[in-house]
């Protein structure tokens, strides 16, 4: 595990279109996807790794694992069988700063992501990136009737801080939600 760290502001500025390693291996129950690194992720190089993101929380609250994780202990999650990928790559302050067009793009490459390594559930955090990247500008949280590349498809609040309109317990419920899904999907 690596060690965990506070970045500088200087580090954190200087993460600005850096990326982060996708967390994946093949055939996982399911995926988590989040829209874009923020800064502070980026600089620490783990996923969901800004203090206040409720991300870790959210999972806990869920009942995907015994404990709160700390953003440098996401590689626990793939012995769980769940892994972490992004929309895009690309780190930004906010999502806000994202394109259109980045979206879309990102579904592109998503799709292809999904077919190689054929998780039986992807669950996609933010409803607002998730109508723009797949053209469903009317999707609303929870199961989505289309799958991506055979998996099915479900949507959940963005579980940053900045998202206030779903505290840690609303979060864990709809977290729970899908972990009680993907145990009923068997292979």
């Amino acid at each position: 595990m690596p060690r965990p760290w506070k970045p500088t502001r200087a580090q954190v500025a200087a993460a600005a279109g850096k990326t982060i390693r996708p967390m994946l291996a093949p055939n996982l129950t399911g995926v988590f996807v989040g829209i874009n690194p923020g800064l502070y992720t980026a600089a620490i190089g783990c996923h969901f790794g800004r203090p206040g993101n409720r991300f870790w929380p959210a999972v806990h609250a869920g009942g995907f694992t015994d404990r709160l994780l700390t953003p440098f202990e996401q590689r626990e999650l793939l012995s769980i069988g769940w892994g972490i990928t992004n929309m895009v790559g690309r780190a930004t302050t906010t999502a806000d700063e994202l394109t259109d067009a980045e979206l879309v793009a990102g579904a592109v490459k998503l799709e292809r992501t999904i077919r190689k390594f054929r998780p039986r559930l992807v669950a996609i955090l933010g409803v607002t990136s998730y109508r723009t990247a797949f053209q469903r500008p009317d999707a609303v949280l929870g199961l989505q009737a289309e799958k991506l590349a055979g998996a099915a498809v479900w949507v959940l609040p963005n579980p940053s801080g900045l998202n206030a309109h779903y505290q840690i317990e609303a979060l864990g419920r709809l977290f729970a939600k899908v972990r009680r899904a993907a145990e009923a999907t068997a292979r």
